[in-house]
């Protein structure tokens, strides 16, 4: 088992990862990035897509981790989309439909419209170019994005985030500036565990984070899973946390 602790989004996080993961589906990806980048000439942008909760941005930063212990492969940047976030001003000042009903955004914070989808395309489509171009990230305890947390510079960029695949209009215009793409699926009740986990290291109590997850992030997760587009590679997640690839 290879540990791996990193900060995400201002909260302390400690992975476990298989050597049957790292064997088996997380190397042979990465041999296939750095043969793929050769070949193109160029920077490739991978997508890498999943519901809430499947662990994409922790996996994200341990790929690129590998990426840098071995020298036949080249180095992987890690980004994702979290940093293209509305403000909470904008969350709480402009409102949404949820079952019916006109609520404030923040009320469902983490769906697609909570998003700046125009925001996001313009820099996915910078960092597809292989330009060099500033990113944003998300700060959990801030509960803001922190604009120009990194530069993307790499010649091979791993992208994650919920909805880079989800099939609907404008959501699926982003996939055409992918050169691969990887989808990461779970169980909805791993899914569930693990987001009230999350929501709790917040400082957020277990009532309240059971109340937000089932209202706010589980049709985020059934939307996920139901409404992606399929993905060059399908990893799925696991009961015991391990990972493997759909054949």
């Amino acid at each position: 088992m290879i540990k791996h602790r990193v900060m995400i989004n201002g909260i302390d996080v400690l992975a476990h990862y298989t050597e049957g993961a790292v064997q088996g589906v997380f190397l042979p990806f990465l041999q296939r990035m750095t043969a793929l980048q050769k070949a193109k000439g160029r920077r490739i942008l991978v997508m890498l897509a999943a519901p809430p909760g499947a662990g994409k941005t922790t996996l994200n930063t341990f790929l690129s981790r590998l990426s840098r212990e071995r020298e036949d492969l080249s180095p992987l940047q890690a980004i994702g989309m979290d940093g293209f976030h509305h403000r909470q001003a904008y969350l709480l000042s402009h409102r949404t439909f949820r079952d019916g009903k006109s609520i404030p955004m923040v009320e469902v914070k983490g769906a697609p419209e909570t998003f700046d989808l125009e925001k996001l395309t313009e820099a996915v489509k910078k960092a597809a170019s292989g330009e060099s171009c500033p990113w944003p990230a998300y700060d959990r305890m801030l509960h803001d994005p922190v604009e120009n947390t990194v530069t993307v510079d790499g010649d091979i960029v791993l992208l994650e985030g919920n909805y880079l695949l989800l099939d609907e209009d404008g959501w699926r215009d982003l996939k055409a500036f992918a050169d691969y793409t990887v989808s990461l699926r779970a169980d909805e009740s791993i899914l569930r565990a693990r987001l009230i986990d999350r929501r709790m290291k917040t400082g957020v109590d277990r009532e309240r984070a059971v109340r937000f997850v089932d209202f706010s992030d589980m049709p985020n997760v059934r939307l996920c899973l139901e409404k992606s587009l399929p993905a060059d590679l399908r990893l799925v997640l696991g009961p015991d946390g391990d990972h493997s690839a759909e054949r």
